[in-house]
């Protein structure tokens, strides 16, 4: 899926998408905050939830590189 479809759907219908067609990355910690990486055709998704919650507060997509540096270090890359 390309970013500019995803961004015309809803965010329900987004976490839906990125839950079934994503492919999750990583997940950290900032603050009071859980983030997941998911990524999705030709952009990434951050899925923001408070800590110890399941509501989306929102989510935050990219497509630079540089948004992944917070996740470098967790990142897992499957085996080939």
């Amino acid at each position: 899926m390309r970013l500019t479809v995803f961004k015309k759907l809803n965010m329900r219908q987004q976490a839906s998408c990125l839950c079934q067609q994503g492919h999750f990355l990583a997940e950290r910690k900032q603050d009071s905050f859980r983030l997941q990486l998911y990524a999705l055709g030709d952009f990434y998704a951050e899925i923001w939830r408070v800590h110890d919650q399941e509501h989306i507060l929102f989510i935050h997509l990219f497509q630079h590189p540089a948004g992944l540096v917070p996740y470098l270090e967790k990142i897992t890359l499957p085996e080939v």
